[in-house]
């Protein structure tokens, strides 16, 4: 028997309140059932019909009781933090995320965004604004710099680390990594070491780029201590998740000239409030969540979505980017 239904009886339900998931799906003629919800309220009313599901922000627990159907979630995202593992698990629903389809886009951001920060790309953009040409600066402490001989260290040395590592390379940097298994990196950075010996390699770097996913030995690692520890001139880059810096303890860092300026693409609660401190800080560049965006997003997620379906169809419990 089957874990899928046949092709001619299969349905995907794709959900999601931007990406274009159904119009890519339609363009790749696989005959597949399959549509597309946009909203909170309409991916409930009709997560009923679906054999697969494709989502990641609007999952909800309670699909669990209202789709009785459900055999496999492919999630949009490579975070898979909010699905309850154990229960789908119980219910032998299969799962697979899609880490890999965004690992250039982000090291692209992430490097453009170590660039925009040593070279003051957005005080520059604040000046054309204000229509002011900022004269030559003779204090070198407040002058543009380049990347040649500095040091970046990367937490998180997988596809996204990894590949922000060989582009620093290429500015000729020095490159140190943190990483959970210190003997599978690919080689890439001068030096890696373990999750326990951050505090003591901290005060050597000139950026500090966060590639790590959010868990629980991640959640607020780069803390008060971890500020503390930094160079006054170093400079933070936050490419993985809000969750994975506390954000007071950022706020008072940047306010007190206790590191030179940071670049976030990720904050705890999203969208950031308007309220929020963040937005006036001169020393802070910010980007809305999209480092992750490219406009093969939605073709890279269908391409691992296709070869999980042919592969459950065949009786190979395999996956690519397998979860569950």
């Amino acid at each position: 028997m089957n874990f899928l239904p046949s092709r001619e009886e299969l349905t995907i339900h794709f959900a999601h309140p931007a990406y274009r998931m159904a119009e890519r799906f339609l363009s790749r003629g696989t005959g597949i059932g399959h549509f597309q919800t946009w909203t909170d309220e309409e991916t409930c009313s009709r997560a009923s019909e679906a054999d697969v599901l494709v989502i990641s922000g609007l999952w909800t627990d309670n699909f669990l009781k209202i789709a009785p159907g459900l055999r496999y979630i492919q999630t949009i995202s490579a975070g898979y933090e909010q699905f309850p593992l154990d229960e789908l698990r119980t219910r032998a629903i299969r799962m697979a995320n899609a880490s890999g389809v965004n690992a250039d886009a982000v090291s692209h951001h992430a490097m453009g965004l170590v660039l925009a920060l040593a070279r003051q790309l957005h005080q520059a953009r604040d000046q054309q604004h204000n229509r002011h040409w900022r004269p030559m600066i003779s204090d070198l402490s407040q002058r543009e710099d380049d990347l040649c001989g500095q040091t970046m260290l990367i937490i998180g040395l997988g596809e996204i680390g990894s590949r922000l590592a060989r582009l620093a390379k290429a500015f000729e940097m020095k490159v140190l990594g943190v990483k959970q298994d210190v003997a599978s990196h690919d080689g890439t950075a001068d030096e890696v070491y373990a999750p326990d010996q951050l505090q003591s390699v901290l005060s050597r770097a000139d950026f500090v780029v966060l590639c790590c996913p959010l868990n629980r030995s991640t959640r607020e690692m780069i803390d008060a201590n971890a500020f503390s520890a930094m160079k006054a001139s170093a400079q933070l880059v936050n490419v993985a998740r809000g969750g994975c810096v506390q954000e007071k303890a950022l706020a008072a860092a940047l306010t007190k000239g206790q590191i030179a300026g940071a670049a976030i693409d990720h904050f705890q609660d999203e969208p950031l409030g308007p309220q929020s401190p963040f937005w006036a800080m001169e020393n802070l560049i910010i980007t809305p969540h999209s480092a992750g965006e490219t406009r093969k997003y939605e073709d890279n997620v269908i391409d691992i979505l296709i070869e999980n379906i042919d592969r459950l169809w065949a009786g190979n419990k395999e996956l690519v980017n397998q979860i569950l």
